[in-house]
């Protein structure tokens, strides 16, 4: 009987998961989604094919993405029985917060072009799921407004190539109100992207009629976010790169903006662990050196990520090498993103080790697809995959995983 309620989406928790409020009414496009892949083909038919090209591409010929993937079924569960589970709870602490999940929503670029008011939407999601959000610095909607409108959201930045600018950078995210500041360290060159090029994505964008047809044919789309964005503030800016308002989306100087970052280093971490006083995280890291480095250095976190096989096609997933990390750099706030789509996913890198884990393009698709309801709709889902698999497995809290619980296949 239970079991019927919770699938009509009616069940309630009598245990701590209480304190997730219960999933409103359903539209019917949504009741149909039942996993994240489930919004990435929803998203696939929604969005015009270069944006949908652009989130879901990576570099070269995918190796890394797909290996993201790949590496988390490389690992089976050793499940325990007969645990009593009734007090189940999968709230997790980073920073001296804690929040109800141990996942939280990664960066992702442009996306108020994908979704009408993407960047607040996937904020306010989190903020509103008690889970951590992270702004991304190629973003269209001025930081301070999504500061203001979902606090406690992480900004992540991007470094400017002139040196000059990276204080008041700097500067204005700690004005704007963020307390987490993110700075992803693995772009000193922009990667080759080819299948931005064959989807028809471009920066700037340049306008076609290959474009404009690509739009003409989600009229969803184009009405309900392009639309909708044009006639109420004009054409998208990039807004946060810099301590000044950024280029337009169209712009030539849009690319040049974001290059010419090759002599980024070490010593620029050091002088923003100076400039800022709340908790620093470095993503991107890959190598274990480079964690102790981070470590040594003052971060307060590093994100394990080969940035969703974007950049360097061939990179090791951020799954493999997590081990060599932690044995590195030992009781110290590690965290990873790449290839999550399932619950089973989250506990087998929280089994390795990982303190949280973060998700980009399922939150995007969802947000594309069905906006903030779509969003809650995904980090629901993913919750309660979380709390089902702690039972099977014979937990109550995160802090009983460890490596035990995991059987990796020859």
């Amino acid at each position: 009987m239970e079991r019927a309620a919770h699938e009509a989406g009616t069940w309630k928790a009598t245990t701590p998961r209480a304190a997730y409020a219960p999933e409103p009414s359903l539209p019917r496009r949504l009741a149909r989604i039942l996993s994240l892949d489930d919004f990435e083909d929803a998203a696939r038919r929604h969005l015009p094919r270069p944006l949908f090209g652009y989130i879901s591409g990576a570099a070269e010929d995918n190796r890394s993405r797909e290996d993201n993937r790949s590496a988390f079924d490389e690992y089976r569960f050793l499940t325990r029985v007969l645990v009593d589970v009734s007090r189940r709870s999968q709230s997790v602490s980073l920073f001296g917060k804690t929040y109800a999940s141990p996942f939280g929503i990664a960066p992702v670029g442009i996306s108020a072009l994908s979704a009408y008011r993407g960047d607040i939407v996937l904020a306010e999601a989190g903020q509103q799921a008690n889970i951590p959000a992270i702004m991304s610095g190629t973003s269209l909607i001025p930081m301070e407004e999504v500061a203001e409108t979902a606090p406690g959201t992480w900004f992540q930045a991007y470094l400017p190539a002139d040196e000059s600018r990276i204080d008041g950078l700097i500067y204005r995210v700690r004005s704007a109100g963020f307390e987490t500041l993110v700075l992803t360290v693995d772009i000193p060159v922009w990667a080759n992207r080819e299948n931005n090029i064959r989807a028809g994505f471009s920066t700037p964008l340049r306008p076609s009629l290959r474009l404009a047809w690509d739009g003409l044919v989600r009229p969803r789309w184009l009405f309900g976010t392009l639309a909708r964005t044009l006639l109420a503030s004009g054409m998208p800016h990039f807004e946060n790169s810099f301590a000044t308002r950024g280029a337009p989306i169209v712009s030539r100087t849009a690319i040049r903006d974001t290059t010419g970052r090759e002599h980024l280093n070490w010593a620029h971490i050091a002088r923003i662990r100076k400039l800022w006083q709340g908790p620093m995280v470095l993503k991107g890291i890959l190598h274990p050196e480079d964690a102790r480095k981070a470590r040594d250095l003052g971060a307060d976190g590093i994100i394990v990520s080969n940035h969703g096989g974007r950049q360097l096609d061939g990179a090791v997933s951020a799954l493999r090498v997590l081990p060599r990390v932690l044995e590195t750099v030992g009781d110290y706030p590690v965290m990873l993103d790449g290839g999550i789509r399932r619950g089973t996913d989250v506990l087998k890198a929280l089994a390795l080790g990982a303190r949280a884990v973060f998700l980009g393009r399922p939150f995007m698709y969802a947000a594309a697809a069905a906006g903030p309801q779509g969003v809650q709709r995904a980090i629901r889902l993913l919750r309660d995959e979380v709390d089902r698999n702690m039972a099977m497995l014979g937990i109550n809290r995160l802090e009983e995983l460890d490596s035990g619980f995991l059987i990796r296949r020859e």
